[in-house]
């Protein structure tokens, strides 16, 4: 797949001084419901109206949705609130029926995105399309896998074609629901300028407390809008109550939020700082995740050492890990100095962790 200015436009045709924003139930309920929620965001900067109609579910029995009935409450909204509307499709009839009831756009979910078989009959349900058909990361840090799925989509002629970001599953504890893994939606915004990309912040946190800080790191990234779920009774919600919340609580976060512009050079200046500045903030973190994995690792080796007796210091194995290092630090562009001062550290602080298991 080239890059193609032409997907950018139908961003452009928003017309926005501001970042495109994609917001409602992650499912919908009732049709009460879904109009209040709506009335409630219609005169705020929320472009897009999304409720979830089919939901797939880990396990059977859970709440999956309330079907094609749904449909026919998006297009009401449509029509009382004049937002467009967006619902995830996961097979061929989904689509169908989503075009029968005129919804603007249509997202493939993380779950999907994994199959190609899934992608590639919704592609063709979809061929030659004008409308708005997003894409989300699959469900596993497997940016080849997100690669195919654009291009299968790009391949049947959809016109309008667009990436989201919901962060990527982990068997690490962490604070997110899904670790955003930030350097992965950069390396494919490198390879795709010209995509729009758009963040999922309730995805990835899982939480309210985490959504502004996310959705701000997605605008420092140049994300291109985000897509936020919201409720009226966010606690009771049938499905995903933790991440979700009020239409009041998600105005307001969109206007704290600080949108960067490029119209002097200052400020594409300071843009451009800020973008970096992101980055660096989420390479240091990963820096220190890696790190702590590290020491975990050096913990479990001082317990077997501790078994058998043996000493904390292995000077062979230790100059062996040096040597490497030197030599692939070089192809990766650090000094000799560098290394040797990091690594030098990292043992350091191995040894103390081990030190500490032995002597306990």
């Amino acid at each position: 797949m080239k890059n193609n200015k032409k997907l950018r436009s139908w961003l452009d045709k928003f017309n926005l001084d501001h970042p495109l924003v994609i917001a409602g139930p992650c499912s919908a309920e009732t049709e009460t419901q879904m109009m209040d929620i709506a009335e409630k965001l219609k005169d705020s900067d929320v472009s897009i109206f999304r409720a979830g109609i089919w939901k797939p579910r880990t396990r059977p029995g859970m709440f999956e949705g309330v079907g094609a009935i749904g449909l026919k409450w998006l297009k009401k909204v449509k029509e009382e609130t004049q937002m467009l509307t967006a619902t995830e499709v996961a097979n061929a009839n989904h689509v169908k029926l989503a075009l029968e009831n005129d919804v603007d756009v249509l997202w493939i979910g993380a779950r999907s995105t994994v199959s190609p078989f899934i992608v590639q009959e919704i592609a063709d349900a979809l061929k030659g399309t004008e409308k708005i058909v997003l894409l989300k990361n699959p469900v596993n840090p497997d940016l080849a896998l997100w690669y195919g799925g654009i291009e299968r989509l790009y391949s049947s002629d959809i016109k309008n074609l667009g990436v989201i970001h919901r962060g990527f599953s982990t068997y690490s504890k962490s604070k997110y629901r899904n670790n955003p893994e930030w350097q992965i939606p950069i390396e494919l915004q490198n390879k795709f300028p010209d995509l729009p990309l758009i963040c999922d912040p309730s995805h990835i946190c899982g939480r309210r407390d985490l959504l502004q800080d996310v959705s701000q790191t997605s605008l420092d990234l140049n994300f291109d809008g985000l897509m936020i779920e919201s409720h009226v009774d966010p606690d009771n919600a049938w499905s995903d109550a933790a991440q979700q919340i009020t239409p009041k609580v998600l105005i307001g976060l969109m206007k704290d939020l600080k949108i960067r512009k490029g119209t002097f050079k200052e400020e594409s200046y300071l843009n451009k700082l800020a973008k970096y500045r992101t980055k660096i903030d989420i390479a240091d973190n990963d820096i220190l995740e890696i790190l702590s994995k590290r020491m975990t690792i050096a913990d479990k080796i001082g317990k077997i050492k501790k078994e058998q007796n043996v000493a904390v210091l292995q000077s062979k194995r230790w100059n062996q890990i040096l040597g490497k290092m030197i030599l692939d630090g070089k192809e990766k562009g650090l000094s000799e100095e560098f290394v040797l001062k990091i690594f030098k550290a990292i043992h350091q602080e191995s040894i103390n962790h081990q030190k500490k298991i032995i002597n306990s």
